[in-house]
């Protein structure tokens, strides 16, 4: 596995189930599980290892930044998500700094799941035209054979189900007349996850729709579909991601999302109208 032009061997000294160059991995590549375990090894302030702090050195963050950092109760995600919109950032540079630290710990422990979420990112069908007979149902319109394109791709959790239904009836079944790519309904068994939604993403759907909830924030499904489409719209700056909360959760809200406007069907003034502004921020060209 390539690091920064260096191979795996080099990296941690031990062998590499294959040749990558990580260097060309973006960081939203590194699955919830991956960032959750170096938020383990890296949050605890230790005397004898280095922790996240300095790491966030080697990143280039400032000495204030850095303080405010602390006050965080996992100041490593942040960090992550932080700097993973940076000029440079991937992760065959984060596994390069975790070396200039001595944290070889961790990347003994945590690469080969570092190898998995590179592999499935790299595997994303960038120059596929159109996907396979095992594709989405209707991916192919049986009059001109032209793929079907949609207006959204609805991100969700099976828990969330119900919910999902409740939009197709708002946005499909209704004078909206919006097209849904809903997986459970279009894409048919047998189809490889990874690939398929990461042609639909990028290549089908023009918006995509995250329906936020507790079960969302510990899926590594829509982890990777989250940040996937980040990838494809740095900074927001075409509205491609849509997060919508329609219950109230637990858990803290996901820091990558926090710039982003979202959709809230909980908030009671403003649930007259959620349908119709989610439906005008989907038709917008």
């Amino acid at each position: 596995m390539a690091c920064c032009g260096q191979s795996g061997e080099d990296a941690v000294d031990s062998p590499s189930p294959s040749p990558l160059d990580l260097c060309s991995v973006p960081l939203i590549a590194l699955s919830f599980y991956v960032r959750k375990q170096l938020a383990l090894f890296l949050n605890p302030m230790s005397l004898v290892a280095a922790d996240w702090r300095e790491l966030a050195e080697l990143m280039g963050f400032t000495y204030l930044e850095i303080k405010n950092y602390e006050r965080l109760d996992n100041p490593t995600s942040r960090l992550l998500d932080d700097w993973q919109v940076k000029h440079g950032s991937s992760v065959g540079k984060l596994l390069e700094l975790l070396k200039k630290i001595e944290r070889k710990d961790i990347l003994e422990d945590l690469l080969p799941a570092i190898h998995e979420c590179c592999i499935r990112y790299l595997n994303k069908p960038l120059q596929v035209a159109s996907v396979d007979s095992s594709g989405p149902r209707s991916s192919v319109d049986p009059s001109g054979g032209r793929p079907e394109y949609f207006d959204a791709f609805i991100c969700y959790c099976q828990a969330d189900m119900e919910f999902v239904h409740e939009m197709i009836r708002q946005l499909e079944q209704t004078d909206h007349r919006l097209k849904l790519c809903v997986f459970d309904r279009d894409v048919l068994p047998g189809s490889c996850i990874w690939t398929i939604t990461s042609e639909l993403i990028e290549k089908r759907c023009r918006r995509m729709v995250a329906v936020i909830s507790d079960d969302y924030l510990v899926s590594d499904d829509c982890d990777f579909q989250t940040k996937f489409a980040l990838s494809l719209s740095p900074g927001a700056q075409d509205k491609r991601l849509i997060p919508v909360k329609y219950k109230h959760i637990q858990r803290e809200f996901p820091s990558i999302l926090r710039h982003i406007t979202i959709c809230d069907y909980t908030n009671p003034s403003t649930k007259s109208w959620f349908w119709k502004r989610l439906a005008k921020a989907l038709s917008q060209p």
